[in-house]
This record gives C-alpha cells, sequence and structure tokens, in this order.
C-alpha cells in the first residue's frame, strides 16, 4: 500500500464561490454573444473581404467572372475616411486587373447592385505604397455595378467602331477601353 499524504485545503466561504460561478457563467454569455453577434448585414468571404449589400442588383441575374469588363461607378477611401480615388462617371474595369479584394466584390454583384466592401491590405495593395495610399492599408469602397460584358464582346466592338461600322444611321457610341479612355 501506498503512502499518499494530501495537503488540506483551506475552507471557502460560500459566498466567494457563487460569485466565482456567476462570474464564469457571465464570461461565457459575453463570449458566446460577441461570436455570434458580428455586423448586421456585413458578409464575409473565405478570404477575409467585408462586403455589406446596399441596394441588391437584378436578382437571378449573372454575376462578371475574370474575363468580363465591368462598369462601375465607385468611390475609394482609407480607414480614416480620406478619400483616395471616385470615378466621374462610369468607369470601365477587366474585373481580374484589379486588386484581388475588388475583384472579389465586383463577382459578388450583378447589375444595379450597390456595395461596400472593406478590403484588408492583403486583398489590397499589402505592404506597398500606391500614390495616396499608405502601406498596410484596409480600403473602403462603395461600388456600384453599372453593367458588364464579356472582353471578347467589347473588343469586337471597339473593332467594329475602328471599322467604321457602328450604330444604324450611321451614328457610333463611344466604347471605352480597359483603362477608361474613349
Amino acid at each position: 500500500m501506498s503512502n499518499v499524504t494530501a495537503v488540506p485545503l483551506q475552507p471557502v466561504k460560500r459566498g466567494y464561490l457563487v460569485w466565482l460561478w456567476i462570474g464564469i457563467a457571465v464570461a461565457a454569455l459575453a463570449a458566446l454573444a460577441l461570436a455570434w453577434k458580428g455586423d448586421p448585414g456585413i458578409g464575409v468571404t473565405p478570404s477575409g473581404l467585408r462586403y455589406q449589400v446596399v441596394k441588391a442588383g437584378a436578382p437571378d441575374a449573372p454575376h462578371p467572372t475574370d474575363t468580363d469588363i465591368a462598369l462601375v461607378q465607385y468611390t475609394g477611401r482609407l480607414a480614416d475616411g480620406t478619400v483616395f480615388d471616385k470615378s466621374e462617371r462610369p468607369t470601365p474595369f477587366p474585373v481580374n486587373a484589379v486588386v484581388p479584394g475588388f475583384s472579389e466584390g465586383l463577382k459578388l454583384m450583378t447589375k444595379g447592385a450597390k456595395y461596400r466592401l472593406w478590403i484588408k491590405p492583403e486583398l489590397g495593395y499589402g505592404a506597398e505604397a500606391k500614390g495616396p495610399i499608405p502601406a498596410n492599408s484596409t480600403l473602403e469602397f462603395d461600388v456600384e455595378l453599372v453593367d458588364f460584358l464579356p472582353e471578347a464582346t467589347v473588343r469586337r466592338l471597339q473593332q467594329q467602331q475602328m471599322m467604321g461600322g457602328g450604330m444604324p444611321g450611321g451614328a457610333t457610341p463611344p466604347i471605352p477601353d480597359a483603362t477608361g479612355e474613349r
């Protein structure tokens, strides 16, 4: 048989134990509330892009893909609210030629939708400073997807325009290229 020496514990008042258990319960409930609450109306993609649907687009409509050119109206801000870029009119962007977070946000949208995007540095410019955007900046964009077309269709329309083809009556609509130039 082994000899086990027991160390006696000092008795604890029952009131202290009650408060200890109440404190543990409150902490557990607070943790659950924080985990479930989140930001109402704000979605998060697996990559960490945060977005809010300000105005839903056309229901059951297609979404832009990497091979499309999106026509967007946008305002870009830094976390402190400083506007670093704003479109004066709808601007065309190849979906795959913008920062990853902006591209991912465009692909969530349908024609006519307005979203607010919060792009963390890893999905934006990262540790690289770009003009008025400091390194490691979270970017906030208000984006409206006006329309989008496959890049091949835009190129074909541009070729028709250059060859003198166009709309009936000889009118030729200005077709912007991927950089927004007409």
